[in-house]
C-alpha cells in the first residue's frame, strides 16, 4: 500500500467518506483551489465537489476563502484531526448518557418476557445502531451474526462496538459476519479479523442488510444508505425480538455465508492489485 493509499484508509477509519479523505489529501498536496480545477483533477463533477467541499468545512478540515472566487485550502492535518476527534467525542459523552439512563429505567421497570409477546421498533440513526448494537453484543449469550455495509465496519471500529464484540469472543461467543470489502475498507476489516471474528466477503452484495443475536433479536434493514460517516446519518432499520423472523434472517445468512469467501483472502488480492485509480 502506498503512502497516499495508506493516508486515505487512515482518514477514512477517522471518519471521513472515501471521497472526503481524496478531496482533503489533494488540497493538502497541491494548495488551495476553486470547484472547478478540483473536479477535473480528481475527475469528478463540480456539484460532487461542492458537496464533498461542504462536508469538509462542517468537519472542520477546509476553509474557504471569503473573497470571490471562493477558494478552498486543507487545514493542517493536526489542527483537522483535532477538531474531528472532539466531535466523535462529544457524540459519544451523548451516547454514554444516554445509555446509563436506559441502564436506570431498565433497573425500575419489569419487562415482559419476549416469548409471550414479539415487539418491534424502528432505528433512525446510525446513532441508534451503535447503540442497539453494543447492547446487543454485551448482553449476547452464544453469538452474534451480521451483514452490513462496509462503512458500517469503519463505524463499529471507530465507536467502540468492536470492543464490545471482542468481550463476547473472550467469554466463549461467536460471531460471524459478511461485508463487501473494498480497498478503503482494508483496515477496519483487518481489525474485525484480528478480534477473532470470522468475516467473508460478498462481491457487490445488495440485498437485506441484518444481524441476528442468539437466534432471537434481530436488527434488519433493506436499504442502508450511509452516504457520511456520522452518529446523526438517518437511516431505517427494523428491531424485533420475534424468533420466527431471526430464524429466517439466520437461514438467509447461512446460505450467503457458503456463498462468500473469506475476508482475509480478499484482504490479500487487494493488496497484490494495490488501490484504485482516481
Amino acid at each position: 500500500m502506498d503512502d497516499d493509499a495508506e493516508f486515505i484508509t487512515r482518514l477514512i477509519g477517522f471518519g471521513l467518506s472515501e471521497k472526503e479523505a481524496q478531496t482533503y489529501l489533494h488540497l493538502l498536496k497541491y494548495g488551495p483551489k476553486t470547484p472547478s480545477p478540483l473536479a477535473k483533477s480528481l475527475k469528478t463533477y463540480r456539484e460532487d465537489v461542492h458537496r464533498t467541499l461542504t462536508s469538509l468545512i462542517e468537519k472542520g478540515m477546509v476553509r474557504p476563502s471569503l473573497d470571490a472566487p471562493t477558494i478552498y485550502a486543507a487545514v493542517n492535518v493536526d489542527t483537522a484531526l483535532a477538531a474531528a476527534l472532539k466531535k466523535h467525542e462529544s457524540e459519544l459523552h451523548e451516547m454514554e448518557a444516554r445509555k446509563r439512563e436506559l441502564e436506570e429505567l431498565s433497573e425500575r421497570q419489569r419487562f415482559p418476557s419476549s416469548d409471550e409477546h414479539a415487539t418491534f421498533k424502528i432505528i433512525k440513526s446510525v446513532k441508534e445502531v451503535v447503540a442497539a448494537a453494543s447492547t446487543l453484543i454485551s448482553s449476547a449469550k452464544n453469538g452474534f451474526l451480521y451483514i452490513v455495509p462496509s462503512e458500517m465496519l469503519v463505524i463499529t471500529s471507530l465507536l467502540g462496538v468492536n470492543a464490545e464484540a471482542e468481550k463476547l469472543i473472550e467469554r466463549g461467543g461467536y460471531i460471524r459476519g459478511i461485508s463487501e470489502v473494498k480497498y478503503a475498507d482494508i483496515a477496519p476489516a483487518q481489525e474485525v479479523l484480528d478480534i477473532g471474528e470470522e468475516l467473508r466477503h460478498y462481491d457487490s452484495y445488495g440485498g437485506i442488510y441484518f444481524a441476528v443475536v442468539d437466534s432471537k433479536q434481530s436488527v434488519s434493514a433493506i436499504n442502508v444508505d450511509i452516504n457520511r460517516i456520522s452518529l446523526n446519518e438517518p437511516v431505517s432499520l427494523l428491531w424485533t425480538d420475534d424468533p420466527t423472523y431471526a430464524k429466517y434472517l439466520t437461514a438467509t445468512f447461512d446460505t450467503l455465508w457458503e456463498q462468500s469467501i473469506p475476508a482475509s483472502e480478499q484482504i490479500e488480492k487487494l493488496l497484490l492489485r494495490g488501490p484504485p485509480k482516481a
